[in-house]
């Protein structure tokens, strides 16, 4: 009889399992570009899609497949689909759903490469999208339009932490015939579960919590078998954003700690966006866990825990928001997240550029507004950087 293992210890387990014909514990990498056919027939069928087998790692690789299957059993879908980055999951999913005329809802806020793939769809593509404050589910029933195929959701959203309902969104999706598609890279399946609320596909930048140690570039897209096939055999083929087999072998690796790193970047961020909540040259803190957050209620019904970035923002402006960039020591001055270390950055000039100042504001995203990726570091130590980075602004929060 099997038993229904908890996640942490699929995560180790799942669909790992040692390599079947040397019984090597950890899977081999199937590094190569083709395979072999047995005879012309075999060929023709494996083409037609009449025989299952591999046939060119474009098209799939068996060490892809074991991640796929992984990520999607992690998220409770059916099928998985693993690309070369995030951004290549996003726009392969995005393409796929979308035809010229189309509209989409999105996120507001939402992450400045998707922000930029959305606006070139809307000028080379001529499909329509609005961004919405996902938190206020009025707004996301009065943009829903006849021509909406594809509402796409961050939650919690970056960089402004806010939080969407899932569900509530999933409803309203499915009542006016579109897909919703749901960015879980902040969270993983570990912390929260989009298909299981009623989402149709989830994305992940597998860079992130799910590689773990910022040395791999990846994405996933999970779904229904038929979606994700369908995503497998057009925009993944035909534009190629393929993951390699060495890469998806190293995110094999990864993700096999995902429960127990990231029950320490939650920790960690617990008490730090704490701390922030108590400092004087901190005007404000944006975290799903403090009981102050306007969603609070909403995050503890839907995720696991809060999650490990943070975002606040200084007493100031660009100026005191560069000041502690420049003063961090153990905290590193860089884009991304998820990986063991504390990484620090400056949302306005850095990952959301690309977007309008004027839109920027709109969104939240200030000059003073500084992002923190919490990393596994004694928290102790986390704190002791940002105190001595945050220091000297107290003068200026006590004018």
């Amino acid at each position: 009889m099997k038993r229904n293992w908890h996640m942490d210890t699929d995560l180790v387990h799942g669909s790992i399992q040692p390599c079947s014909q040397t019984g090597a514990i950890v899977p081999p990498i199937y590094q190569t570009s083709t395979f072999v056919f047995s005879d012309a027939e075999q060929g023709e069928q494996r083409f037609a899609g009449t025989e299952e087998g591999y046939i060119y790692t474009r098209l799939g690789n068996p060490t892809l497949a074991m991640l796929e299957d992984h990520i999607a059993q992690m998220e409770d879908a059916e099928a998985g689909v693993a690309f070369s980055s995030g951004m290549g999951a996003i726009s392969s999913v995005l393409i796929s759903l979308l035809a010229s005329g189309d509209h989409m809802l999105c996120s507001d806020g939402v992450y400045g490469c998707t922000y930029g793939l959305q606006s070139m769809l809307q000028e080379k593509f001529k499909v329509a999208t609005n961004y919405v404050d996902m938190s206020d589910l009025k707004q996301v029933e009065q943009a829903i339009k006849p021509e909406t195929k594809v509402i796409f959701v961050e939650t919690p959203i970056n960089p402004t932490m806010k939080i969407a309902d899932i569900a509530a969104i999933s409803r309203m999706a499915h009542q006016h015939g579109a897909v919703l598609v749901v960015d879980n890279t902040f969270c993983t399946g570990y912390l929260q579960k989009p298909i299981a609320l009623g989402a149709d596909i989830v994305v992940h930048s597998a860079t992130k919590y799910i590689g773990g140690h910022g040395d791999v570039i990846a994405g996933i897209a999970v779904g229904k078998q038929d979606m994700m096939e369908n995503i497998r055999q057009t925009t993944l083929k035909d534009i190629g954003g393929v993951l390699s087999p060495f890469d998806a072998w190293l995110l094999l690796r990864g993700v096999r700690t995902l429960a127990v790193r990231m029950d320490r970047h939650v920790q960690n961020a617990q008490r730090i966006a704490s701390y922030f909540q108590h400092h004087t040259a901190v005007q404000t803190v944006l975290y799903p866990g403090l009981s102050d957050h306007p969603q609070h209620e909403l995050a503890k019904r839907q995720m696991k825990a809060a999650g490990g970035v943070i975002s606040f923002r200084v007493c100031g402006g660009k100026e005191e928001a560069r000041h502690v960039l420049d003063s961090v020591k153990l905290c590193k001055l860089t884009v991304s997240l998820g990986e063991v270390s504390s990484l620090i950055q400056h949302p306005a000039t850095m990952t959301h550029a690309v977007i309008p100042a004027e839109r920027r504001q709109q969104m939240g995203i200030t000059d003073n507004l500084i992002r923190i990726a919490v990393g596994i570091e004694h928290v102790d130590d986390i704190i002791f950087d940002l105190e001595q980075a945050l220091h000297p602004l107290q003068q200026l929060a006590n004018r």
